[in-house]
């Protein structure tokens, strides 16, 4: 335990890595948000912010909490890191605008919007073939199988060897929480899939008309080093496929689990998008990361030390009932702008257009052919120690009277 440096500041023993927790954070988030604007969480010596005004705050001031000390528990400022510091997470200005430029061209929304129809067409093969057979499961046969097939094709990666894709995602994120058991465990079985994505990184092995291509091409044309470009296609694999899968994956939960709100959707599939943003805010993927302090700062009446590492909430953010009326209800009719599920400030997710793409092609083929999705088992959780999402869900649909338009 770590004794609390902050006078007035409550302490907490939450452990927000514990699989009670993970299965369940919402009433864990409730106290926190309830204890204070900032709480000090003595098992892991950070402190800890988890309503919206704060943790908005926190993400929009790189100046005063950085990334470039990691998006994890660990202090890259003082710590050696366990790995290489991603060039444009854990980039603070002004090399993190260098690096996010090239990012953010490959990544527009022009460029973005060109793969819809390609994405449509695998939406529709894939929901399709589904709902002929009535039950599947949909964690691994839709929400998984959909943003390998379309994400992979889109970055230009090779066909075979994606099934690595997950285990290496899955090794990244647990490594922003603790050094603990669940990443012991994954770092012992991640060797293979650490290889593969070192091999398919590399210029030689992506399509020459893909994003990873792009990527190369702004290192021809030395806005980039061709290291970083290789950085930047492994940092595409590891943040742009995990979360649209389990955002994927809790949109369905929270769908079998309000049927009325699936009945909105499918009689209004437009409405696919909106209903995305409220599955962000509702129930996101990323659920914790952290900044820290880059000097001494005041702020809600505490001074923070240099170095400090905040631990920050967003999931409690979008439950909280001072930015959200009915914060806990699920309703896909609510506008859900200024939700965090991914993030805010320069750090707000790169890709955020690519998965909003994504789900919403997904969301509307899926509205269109199916009437009723009936959970056909109890969810089976992916436990991590920062995002949350499906191993697997077995459902059985109902595919509707008449195609709607």
């Amino acid at each position: 335990m770590h004794a609390n440096p902050y006078s007035g500041v409550p302490v907490s023993d939450f452990d927000p890595y514990d699989s009670a927790v993970l299965a369940n954070p919402y009433p864990h988030y409730e106290r926190l948000r309830e204890a204070g604007p900032w709480v000090w969480l003595e098992r892991y010596g950070a402190l800890a912010v988890a309503r919206h005004e704060q943790v908005h705050a926190v993400l929009s001031k790189p100046d005063l909490f950085c990334s470039s000390a990691g998006v994890g528990l660990a202090n890259f400022h003082t710590e050696t890191p366990w790995r290489k510091p991603s060039i444009i997470l854990e980039a603070d200005p002004p090399n993190h605008g260098r690096i996010r430029k090239v990012v953010a061209r490959v990544l527009s929304p022009a460029s973005i919007g060109r793969l819809r129809s390609t994405f449509e067409a695998v939406a529709a093969r894939m929901v399709d073939e589904l709902v002929e057979r009535g039950s599947f499961d949909i964690a691994r046969e839709l929400c998984e199988a959909f943003p390998t097939k379309a994400f992979g094709d889109a970055v230009g990666l090779p066909a075979e060897g994606r099934e690595h894709l997950l285990p290496y995602g899955d090794m990244v994120f647990n490594g922003f929480g603790p050094i603990n058991e669940r990443f012991h465990e994954r770092m012992k079985t991640s060797g293979e899939a650490v290889n593969w994505i070192a091999q398919v990184c590399r210029r030689e092995a992506l399509t020459t008309d893909g994003l990873g291509a792009q990527l190369y091409a702004a290192a021809d044309d030395g806005e980039i080093t061709h290291e970083e470009a290789s950085m930047l296609v492994r940092t595409l694999l590891s943040a742009g496929l995990d979360t649209t899968i389990f955002t994927l994956c809790n949109a369905i939960v929270s769908f079998t689990a309000h049927p009325e709100q699936w009945a909105l959707l499918h009689e209004n599939p437009s409405l696919a998008r909106q209903a995305l943003e409220e599955v962000l805010r509702y129930d996101p993927t990323f659920h914790s990361f952290y900044r820290t302090t880059t000097q001494a700062v005041e702020v809600d009446g505490i001074t923070l030390q240099p170095e400090q590492k905040v631990a920050v909430f967003i999931a409690s953010a979008n439950r909280d009932p001072r930015r959200w009326p009915g914060a806990d209800t699920f309703d896909i009719t609510r506008r859900a702008t200024g939700h965090t599920g991914f993030g805010a400030g320069i750090h707000g997710c790169a890709g955020q257009m690519m998965a909003r793409l994504e789900g919403e092609v997904l969301l509307t083929a899926l509205a269109r052919r199916v009437a009723r999705i009936h959970r056909e088992g109890e969810p089976v959780l992916h436990f991590n120690n920062t995002v949350r999402g499906l191993k697997s869900l077995p459902v059985s649909v109902e595919p509707s009277l008449a195609a709607v338009h």
